[in-house]
């Protein structure tokens, strides 16, 4: 398979066979003097959203090249989308969720100021650790070959996670005429009276959201508030996995039941 490198949202828009695809700044160098990419290689180039473009590459510069395109693929947007909400932890246990996850295949990251989440996005931490999240997401997306990148949303307290804020796809009007969208909420616990290997998502739902606690457990009254919400408590297998496994292992099971897998 070709190797993949990306572009920014919309860089790829009306482009067809035929065309030239100029490749540049952090990717660009990245390729020629990194990966040592030369005229005449065939290499594919994403916009992050789903858009493809396949061609070989007609020049280098130092930091850039340019692609003469010889086809072009758009992947459609998977329904239902597949929304991870990792509770802030320490020890870069939450970024080790965010890559795993994004191999995996998720579709959306939340990230979620818990109760009990040591790890804290106060102030200026917010965009930086946001930020920090969509790079780790970025990178994994390549490593994995994926169209698409995950995208990562602001933090979330569980008041909004409850009711729905800061979800996109979740708390607006759809594409398809206005309607609200559709969510499963799902959350992870060791002693859920459900396995999460044996629920059958929704055939309605727009999206699966999978709300992942930190390393010290989601609050009773967390529990309540999103159980008040609507959500499943559902429980992997008998033992307990960390938060940084937690999340990925679940994704990996509902890749399974939704027959990606």
């Amino acid at each position: 398979m070709a190797s993949l490198y990306t572009v920014g949202p919309g860089a790829l828009d009306g482009v067809g066979v035929g065309d030239v695809v100029s490749l540049d700044g952090a990717e660009g160098r990245h390729a020629v003097s990194v990966a040592r990419v030369r005229v005449g290689e065939v290499l594919r180039i994403a916009d992050g959203r789903g858009a493809v473009v396949t061609g070989v590459v007609a020049s280098t510069g130092r930091d850039a090249l340019t692609l003469t395109v010889d086809a072009v693929a758009v992947e459609a947007e998977p329904r239902p989308a597949l929304v991870l909400v990792q509770a802030l932890a320490k020890g870069g246990r939450d970024e080790m969720a965010v890559q795993a996850a994004t191999e995996i295949g998720v579709d959306r990251i939340v990230p979620w100021s818990a109760a009990r989440s040591v790890s804290r996005w106060d102030g200026a931490k917010v965009e930086k650790g946001r930020a920090r999240w969509a790079a780790i997401a970025h990178e994994a997306a390549k490593q994995a070959v994926r169209s698409r990148v995950p995208s990562v949303d602001a933090p979330v307290t569980t008041a909004q996670l409850a009711a729905g804020t800061g979800a996109p796809s979740g708390s607006g009007p759809s594409s398809d005429g206005g309607r609200e969208a559709r969510r499963a909420l799902v959350v992870l616990d060791p002693v859920g009276a459900v396995r999460l290997s044996g629920w059958d998502p929704p055939a309605d739902v727009d999206e699966i959201v999978l709300v992942v606690g930190p390393e010290g457990g989601i609050d009773g009254s967390e529990f309540a508030r999103l159980e008040a919400a609507g959500a499943v408590r559902a429980r992997l297998g008998d033992t307990v996995l960390r938060t940084s496994t937690a999340g990925p292992a679940a994704l990996a099971v509902l890749q399974t039941r939704l027959g990606r897998w």
